[in-house]
């Protein structure tokens, strides 16, 4: 793909193509490298997010958590380093392995740390701390891009990872799995179908859905799925237990979890081209405004994990994800190119509630739905939904996009992202009605210092 005009197919330009814009982060010999520098990321992040969770239940959680964290640091810096376009694409790509490793790594961590009574609380304190780099995120970037050169985006990274690692070596108990053998064609199965099938939603936009670059990896993803799901049936000690989907608890938080990040990630992905394309705000702006969407969770997921522990996760996912449905419809039909901020921070507080409360209710009814041993397998179950989700939304989105507006002019942009927000309200409406399916566990504590206690409603 070369410098041509976007289409329908295509997302928006780099910022420095657009007339008024920043200057360019690096050298780009095309919008197809700057195109690769996020794809490469997303593409092995989502590869690789059950490896990790099965090297971690194989070697020990915490030593393969913080194994790959120095891995993304390190990336990070090379990142940071690259001499050209290239090294910086395969630095980013070993960046998203890191990634991939460390996030699933983390949940079953903190799970296996708190039982049952505490888990919503804990998963609600995660949220609301990892929510601090979504909030951040677009506020430091744009701050980066406009005043600072593109390198200190990863030179952040170095920081954190050296502060992160000696404490969770301190403080953090090691854990393992109950199984020790590794389900290699398993794995080899999952990886194919998670790199088919995102490779193949992610390049949806650019090549068009008809194109052979896509059909042929979703065909391969689709085959490498029914291949993983007919070889765990047979397998000796499989990667994921397909019993673990008779769970309803297991199912419904990993279907209600799809649909939460596709609506999200989708949403977030156009609004924010909203505020520079649509608006004409600059990047700084954008990350300013969307704070509105983004700064709830620091506040409210921790006080949603508590709500978790007293009344189930049922409610806060059901209600969590119709708050965020409302507030995409709400955001839908009031956005113009002339509209004033002000009008749209209720409904961005309303969506960033919303999610703030289904995230951890979510990872709540997965993770209670399985035996300690199972939570390495149900957080890589989890987060492959989540990025599978998120790469769906993205490209569901962009299709509505396409067809209600384009890149045009403002007028024309803001056309297409009302529809593509409020199909992104229609995915989180959907996903309200999988949380409704979750079944009414409240776990209270148990008198004495014994096993926790589980209340069924009916």
């Amino acid at each position: 793909m070369g410098e041509a005009e976007p289409d329908a197919h295509r997302p928006a330009r780099p910022p420095h193509q657009r007339q008024g814009r920043s200057p360019p982060l690096t050298a780009w010999r095309s919008y197809q490298d700057f195109e690769w520098t996020v794809n490469a990321y997303g593409l092995s992040f989502a590869v690789l997010l059950m490896t990790g969770a099965m090297l971690g239940d194989r070697y020990g959680r915490r030593l393969v958590f913080t194994a790959e964290l120095a891995l993304f640091t390190a990336a990070s810096v090379a990142c940071a380093l690259a001499p050209g376009v290239g090294w910086l694409i395969a630095a980013r790509a070993v960046q998203g392995a890191g990634a991939a490793l460390v996030m699933p790594l983390a949940m079953a961590l903190l799970s296996a740390a708190h039982p049952p009574p505490d888990r919503p609380r804990a998963l609600g304190l995660f949220a609301g701390l990892t929510g601090l780099a979504v909030v951040a995120g677009p506020v430091v970037g744009g701050a980066v891009t406009q005043g600072l050169a593109w390198q200190w985006i990863f030179w952040l990274n170095l920081p954190i990872g050296l502060a992160v690692i000696p404490l969770v070596r301190r403080h953090v108990e090691e854990s393992r799995g109950g199984e020790r053998g590794v389900d290699v064609g398993g794995l080899l199965l999952v990886t194919g179908a998670a790199l088919g099938l995102v490779w193949g939603l992610v390049r949806s936009n650019a090549s068009g859905w008809g194109s052979v670059e896509v059909i042929g990896p979703l065909i391969a993803g689709a085959v490498c799925g029914a291949a993983f799901v007919a070889w765990q049936r047979v397998a000796e000690r499989p990667m994921v237990p397909l019993g673990l989907f008779r769970l309803p608890g297991f199912a419904a938080g990993n279907i209600a979890g799809v649909f939460l990040y596709a609506s999200l990630y989708g949403a977030l992905f156009f609004t924010a081209q909203y505020f520079q394309t649509g608006r004409g705000d600059t990047p700084l702006s954008a990350g300013l405004h969307l704070l509105a969407w983004t700064a709830p969770v620091t506040v409210v997921a921790p006080l949603a994990g508590r709500l978790t522990n007293r009344v189930g996760a049922r409610p806060p996912a059901a209600l969590g994800l119709a708050l965020q449905a409302a507030g995409m419809g709400w955001l839908a039909l009031i956005a113009t190119p002339s509209a004033p901020y002000w009008e749209m921070i209720a409904p961005m507080v309303i969506a960033g509630t919303g999610v703030s409360m289904a995230m951890p209710a979510a990872q709540t009814a997965v993770l209670n739905a399985v035996a300690p041993e199972q939570i390495g397998k149900a957080s890589g179950v989890f987060n492959t939904g989540r990025q599978l989700g998120g790469a769906f939304g993205v490209a569901v989105l962009a299709l509505v996009f396409g067809k209600a507006g384009s890149y045009e002019e403002p007028a024309a942009f803001t056309d297409g992202f009302t529809a593509a927000i409020a199909a992104g309200g229609a995915l989180s409406l959907a996903g309200s009605v999988a949380a409704l399916t979750i079944p009414r566990h409240r776990i209270t504590r148990a008198p004495t210092p014994a096993a926790p206690v589980l209340t069924t409603k009916r």
